[in-house]
């Protein structure tokens, strides 16, 4: 049975409580066995025996940060097979750690609309061979529209475009929304959407979770006799 550290927490106004809601009903149905953690102390111990280290964790209003022990023992796990798999605020998390982001592919610059929430805005699927977005159709959201600043080696699986609105110099540029990546032998999968636990609760977002939290758990790929490649 796949392992999963669930860690979850930090600024309530990403409602982590309510999305733990949300994701278990996920993780029971993939019959994942989870351990949950509302602690970043979980990450001073070794964490090569999780299959998947999922981070619902925001603290871009608050003070946690990792240590380096604790920032080392995370990588050190993905480089060796343990999956990771984020959404929305964890790009937002842990600032002074460089080497979390390199890790996590990216980080939360800005959403231009501001206090103007929610956002209106569309997700388009800019690679539908990937097998996280089988059966994903292109979904509107209304709410946090997420400006990134994003790692050239990621394979981006969907971006969202502004309309220069609130920032008219942005008007027709794109920036990712979900993209998987590699680190080491671990695989990495992200999307920028889950302020709210509607956000989450809509189809396409939800069947893009799911696919990949099972893309990016050890378990899921170790019946596979092809290496890993870092292309994803």
């Amino acid at each position: 049975m796949t392992k999963v550290l669930y860690l979850y927490g930090g600024w309530p106004g990403h409602h982590p409580y309510d999305i733990a809601a949300w994701a278990r009903e996920l993780f029971s149905e993939l019959n994942y066995q989870v351990e949950e953690s509302q602690d970043i102390f979980t990450l001073d111990r070794d964490l090569t025996g999780y299959d998947l280290i999922v981070l619902g964790w925001n603290n871009a209003l608050t003070t946690e940060d990792l240590s380096d022990s604790q920032e080392k023992n995370l990588l050190d796990a993905v480089a060796t097979g343990t999956g990771v798999a984020a959404w929305h605020g964890a790009a937002a998390a842990f600032r002074a750690s460089l080497k979390y982001h390199f890790l996590l592919g990216g980080d939360f610059v800005e959403h231009p609309a501001g206090e103007a929430f929610p956002q209106p805005y569309k997700v388009s699927i800019t690679d539908r061979e990937h097998e996280v977005t089988a059966g994903v159709e292109d979904f509107a959201v209304a709410s946090e529209q997420y400006y990134m600043h994003v790692d050239p080696n990621n394979r981006v699986l969907a971006e969202t475009e502004f309309s220069g609105e609130h920032l008219p110099w942005l008007e027709g540029l794109r920036s990712p929304v979900a993209w998987v990546r590699q680190w080491g032998a671990g695989r990495v999968f992200y999307h920028s959407i889950g302020h709210t636990p509607a956000d989450l609760s809509e189809p396409n977002v939800r069947r893009l979770t799911k696919q990949g939290l099972r893309y990016a758990a050890r378990v899921a790929n170790s019946h596979s006799k092809e290496k890993r490649s870092w292309r994803n």
